[in-house]
């Protein structure tokens, strides 16, 4: 009897694409357009963020799922959908229509045929408008960070175009309220070894009629404030040996001239001084100490986490 080699045929991967939006009614219309046209079987679904506009009413007129976020800001608008959607394949982009909908194919390929578990659709301005003045400063200045504390390789972390995996997504904390959501995409990637790529993508101005709702100085802060926490998170012992290099110092310099007056009188006469220099030198080395200690709870969390992530298969893995 002959046998049949013809092999069943695979399944496409299941493809949602996320748009989180706030107050985007005059834009959101032609991003869902776009995706359409370019992803014709994939689910579409925009994350209201708390519109006070037409937003949720003109994203369900062109065809779109609409799911409500109560509380204001990207993190939580990504925590929601990642909770709520279930799919082989998840595509994030802003509503603001600055990204180009048509590469979005070409980023999927990628991501499939490399089995890579995100595609990271690099920034390259097309629009003299694209960027707000002294964006691009910063964001140069946080790649700058990342790659220090981290060894991130990305060149664009803050871009909002990007390709998930199943796993990456169910994997993923999200505990970010704002837009430093997508530092914390790349520092987890970045900690669970997870095969990753850029891509340069157009980024063209927004559409007549949206405004940014990024703002620039409080935004910034709370992105450096979450990368300090990251720092603080993840690299544990860097984080508190750096501290304690810092009460250290302190305690030197408060100690070495009370010593060496001391080895010229035998007097001590600044008896305050030399406490509070020993009091630094001790928190300095309990500084070290709970860098220690951290360090190894935090390799503990990654392995975890590690499992978590080979855990939550693609579908045909």
């Amino acid at each position: 009897m002959q046998k049949n080699n013809t092999r069943a045929p695979v399944d496409e991967p299941r493809l949602a694409v996320i748009l989180p939006c706030l107050n985007e009614a005059a834009a959101i219309a032609d991003v869902i357009a776009g995706f359409r046209s370019a992803l014709p079987d994939a689910r579409l679904y925009v994350v209201d963020n708390a519109s006070t506009d037409a937003t949720s009413e003109v994203a369900r007129a062109a065809g779109a799922t609409v799911i409500r976020e109560a509380q204001r800001g990207k993190g939580h608008a990504v925590r929601r959908a990642f909770a709520a959607i279930d799919a082989d394949v998840y595509v994030i982009a802003d509503g603001d229509g600055t990204y180009d909908s048509h590469r979005a194919p070409e980023l999927i390929r990628h991501l499939v045929d490399e089995r890579l578990d995100m595609v990271v659709g690099a920034r390259r301005k097309t629009g003299s408008n694209a960027y707000r003045r002294g964006h691009e400063s910063g964001n140069r200045m946080f790649n700058n960070l990342l790659r220090a504390f981290f060894g991130s390789e990305f060149r664009d972390i803050f871009s909002g175009y990007r390709i998930l995996s199943r796993r990456f997504v169910k994997s993923f904390p999200a505990m970010s309220d704002g837009f430093e959501v997508e530092t914390e995409m790349a520092v987890h990637a970045i900690q669970l070894r997870m095969p990753t790529l850029e891509i340069d993508c157009d980024y063209g101005d927004r559409a007549v009629g949206t405004a940014s709702k990024l703002k620039t100085y409080r935004d910034g802060f709370r992105i450096l404030r979450t990368m300090v926490n990251l720092i603080r998170l993840h690299r544990p012992l860097l984080f508190f040996s750096i501290a304690a290099g810092l009460l250290l110092g302190s305690a030197l310099a408060l100690f070495v001239p009370i010593l060496l007056h001391f080895l010229q009188t035998g007097l001590v006469p600044r008896l305050p001084t030399l406490v509070v220099s020993v009091a630094l030198g001790i928190a300095g080395l309990l500084s070290v100490a709970c860098g220690m200690i951290l360090d190894g709870l935090s390799r503990m969390r990654v392995e975890m986490q590690r499992m978590m992530y080979l855990n939550a298969r693609d579908r045909g893995d």
